[in-house]
């Protein structure tokens, strides 16, 4: 088992997601940095889907049980084991009763620790990760322990990696949405020749922009819409779906981010810039 000492500020267990349910109102939920996820896992020598610990801005205090591996990645932040400085993307072995601390976040928003073989925590709908109205809990907070398999013995065959990462990286790649045809020549312009930062109103459901584009008068009715969807609202605001958004919405779907855009976005906080380019 994993003992926690300290939550953090909203650390969660995700894996890629519960697919399937979207036509029951149920998100696609999962990591909201899937790149840095990959790496992980393919460190760890884990299956693809294995569960990891999203870690939000403030990170959590953590005591092992168990001898396991463990890999750090995407934000970067002051993490040590034992009070020993760790770094991302590498492997270290941990035994019982080492603890792992979360100090300072440097650049991102968004941590990952992945464990070999993964988190076992329950599959609800095919997935672990946590929401909230199907998992009965939202992040670790009111958890006194998570577990994990033991492992003695593991040779990885990588034991580190140098990871282009996302971090620094702004531009967001998009692709044509449903609604994309109903824009003017004056709101394509203002969407793809200027910047946007970040609103105070972001979290797993939706990232908000804070600035405004012409607005529009377009009804339409209720409709699918996925993570990474973007919606355009009558007063001319960017609404970006993320993994726990809803899975319909009545306003235009202009743009749809790609996969590495998501994972951008993911480490973006309040006042962070980025603009867009069409896939």
């Amino acid at each position: 088992m994993l003992n926690i000492i300290k939550s953090g500020f909203f650390t969660t267990v995700q894996d890629y997601g519960r697919f399937g349910y979207r036509d029951k109102g149920v998100p696609v939920a999962g990591a909201m940095d899937s790149f840095t996820v990959s790496k992980l896992n393919t460190l760890l020598e884990n299956d693809e889907n294995s569960a990891v610990l999203e870690i939000t801005m403030t990170g959590p205090t953590l005591e092992f049980e168990q001898d396991t591996y463990i890999v750090l990645g995407g934000a970067e932040m002051s993490v040590t084991l034992n009070e020993k400085p760790i770094n991302n993307y590498k492997v270290y072995k941990v035994k019982s009763g080492d603890v792992l601390t979360y100090g300072k976040l440097l650049k991102g928003f968004r941590g990952y620790l992945g464990i070999k073989d993964g988190f076992n925590t329950a599959v609800v709908l095919g997935s672990r990760s946590f929401f909230r109205p199907i998992t009965e809990q939202d992040s670790i907070k009111k958890l006194s322990s998570l577990p994990y398999t033991k492992c003695k013995l593991f040779n990885p065959k990588i034991s580190e990696l140098k990871v282009a990462s996302v971090l620094d990286k702004s531009q967001l790649e998009v692709y044509k949405g449903p609604e994309y045809e109903l824009l003017t020549d004056k709101q394509l312009s203002q969407i793809f020749y200027k910047e946007f930062s970040v609103a105070n109103e972001n979290n797993r459901m939706a990232y908000q922009l804070k600035e405004a584009i012409e607005g529009n008068a377009i009804s339409m009715l209720t409709s699918a819409t996925l993570p990474g969807t973007i919606q355009l609202t009558p007063a001319g605001k960017l609404i970006i779906l993320m993994k726990d958004g809803q899975t319909t919405g009545g306003y235009p779907r202009i743009l749809q981010l790609s996969d590495m855009a998501m994972s951008i976005l993911a480490q973006k906080r309040s006042g962070d810039l980025v603009s867009f380019k069409l896939k």
